[in-house]
């Protein structure tokens, strides 16, 4: 026999191993094992086939999705390694789970993972935690520092929150009525009685002056408007038991002025009620009424009401603390104190001079000018009235009302009790004007207080020359601090103007400039970081 190459010797022996795999898968019987020779059996011929597909294994056994490659044998022709005792099985068990980061690497490093103790969870929780609060500090501290600086503040210190005068002032009230007292800028003096609303009588026309006043303004010594008397004026002027202005005539104009002396000198009702119909142009005098009663509101006069603008009607009340804010509110105009202080006036178109109610107290020597006398059977006497004292360089207002004064016996229509309103408002007007002082309440350089910058700063304030206040014994004037018409600066040098110190009350209290004792510098970066406000 011819010798074989190699190629075919080999193809040889796979086609002999195929066959053999063939003759060892089961029958269509189900049985399994090699070829039956029948030698009575003639060799099926091609057409005698069938197409019946025989599986070459078990149906039950699942096909591997990806067969493990050939192990390549030591020769050529070596034989496959057998896969069925490494194809895995339905019962095979499942992949093991990943194993965390550290002991995939201890098995990776043949490095065991370290033991777990405090003193690693600590550490670990320090390097996580640490980075994190320095963050928020950071954040924390640079808000801290651009955030906007509070408002600097002005603060009295405490021994300059008030001034006293020595001494005690004992002033000669009446046992009887109500009355106050107080000096302009100083504030109040006193007060004797109840508070309570009691008929005025024609103390009442103040108002009715000032209402006209703050709607039709005039300047000292100025006309005004002209005003025609009416009918109802004249016939008014008629009338018994209560004072008028007499001899008019319908028709004939007198000026705003003119018409203010006859209101305030002889205390003429029925032109009260002619300036009334005339500054709202009605047929009465109810809509001035109510002007009346808004301005009482306004000045803070809570227990005054009026009913009608000349005081007549007795249901027009009031107190003397009431009345007392009337007299500062009116005695601002200057049209009207010089009328006020007139003992009398000639007036053309008048049949005769007018003369004013309080001309034995104008022409006492105690410096009075004005205001008001009323009186009536329902009010008794009742008086308000002005004077004036000069004190070292300064002559402030003296001020002060009283009402309900009553004489024991026959008083007709108050006229005995006007004289007694007038005699006890003299002795206590006397006491004042006697009494009144000025010391220095405040020395040149003396620290009256700081501007706190609301952190914690506080940078002394001085006064730059001395304080004065005027007062009488006893009397306790208040201090305050203000700015000086502009906001009090973060940082200004010393010496610089930044408040006003004030002491007593009102417009006219007086007052002095505040200077930084030393350098106003803003808060330090320490102090804004720090704030908790």
């Amino acid at each position: 026999m011819a010798d074989q190459s190699p190629d075919e010797s080999s193809k040889q022996k796979i086609d002999a191993e195929a066959t053999s795999v063939e003759a060892e898968e089961p029958t269509e019987s189900g049985t399994s094992g090699g070829t039956v020779d029948t030698p009575d059996a003639p060799p099926e011929s091609d057409s005698e086939r069938t197409s019946e597909f025989v599986a070459l294994k078990p149906v039950d056994v699942p096909v591997l999705k990806s067969p493990r490659p050939m192990t390549a044998g030591p020769a050529l022709g070596a034989r496959p390694k057998d896969e069925s005792a490494e194809s895995p099985t339905p019962d095979a068990e499942e992949p093991a789970p990943a194993l965390p980061p550290l002991d995939l690497l201890a098995e990776l490093t043949n490095t065991p993972k370290p033991p777990e103790t405090p003193a690693r969870t600590i550490t670990r929780r320090f390097k996580i935690w640490v980075p994190i609060v320095l963050l928020l500090a950071l954040v924390f501290v640079i808000v801290q520092a651009v955030r906007p600086l509070p408002t600097p503040a002005l603060k009295l210190g405490a021994d300059t929150s008030s001034y006293t005068f020595d001494g005690r002032l004992s002033l000669p009230w009446p046992a009887k009525g109500q009355g106050a007292v107080q000096v302009q800028g100083s504030g109040s003096l006193g007060t004797f009685g109840e508070q309570k609303p009691v008929p005025t009588a024609s103390v009442a026309k103040v108002m009715t002056a000032y209402v006209l006043l703050k709607e039709h303004p005039l300047k000292k010594d100025e006309a005004g408007p002209t005003i025609e008397v009416d009918e109802k004026a004249v016939r008014e002027g008629e009338a018994k038991d209560e004072s008028r202005i007499e001899g008019l005539t319908a028709g004939a104009k007198f000026s705003q002025q003119d018409m203010l002396k006859m209101l305030m000198i002889p205390s003429g009702n029925n032109i009260a009620r002619l300036l009334a119909r005339w500054d709202t142009g009605s047929g009465d005098e109810t809509a001035f009424v109510a002007k009346m009663n808004e301005a009482a509101k306004a000045l803070g006069m809570n227990d005054t009401t009026y009913t009608d603008p000349s005081g007549l009607d007795a249901k027009t009340v009031s107190t003397a603390v009431d009345q007392l804010k009337l007299a500062e509110a009116v005695m601002r105009f200057d049209a009207f104190r010089p009328i006020v202080a007139l003992p009398n006036a000639t007036i053309k178109g008048l049949p005769q001079p007018i003369n004013n109610n309080n001309d034995n107290l104008l022409l006492a020597g105690l410096s009075i000018k004005g205001i008001k006398t009323g009186s009536n059977t329902a009010a008794g006497g009742a008086l308000m009235w002005a004077a004036y004292k000069t004190v070292g360089d300064r002559t402030p207002l003296i001020l002060g009302t009283m009402l309900d004064q009553r004489v024991d016996g026959p008083d007709p229509n108050g006229g005995n009790s006007l004289t007694l309103v007038k005699e006890n408002s003299k002795k206590v007007i006397a006491a004042v004007r006697d009494a009144l002082t000025s010391a220095v309440a405040v020395r040149k350089g003396q620290v009256v207080g700081y501007v706190d910058d609301g952190l914690g700063g506080r940078t002394p304030l001085v006064a730059t020359r001395d304080l004065k206040a005027i007062g009488v014994p006893g009397q306790r004037l208040p201090l305050r601090l203000t700015d000086s018409g502009k906001p009090v600066p973060h940082s200004a040098g010393a010496g610089e103007v930044v408040a006003t110190l004030t002491i007593g009350t009102g417009p006219d209290a007086p007052t002095v400039p505040v200077a930084l004792q030393k350098d106003l510098r803003e808060p330090s970066f320490g102090s804004k970081v720090t704030r908790l406000g």
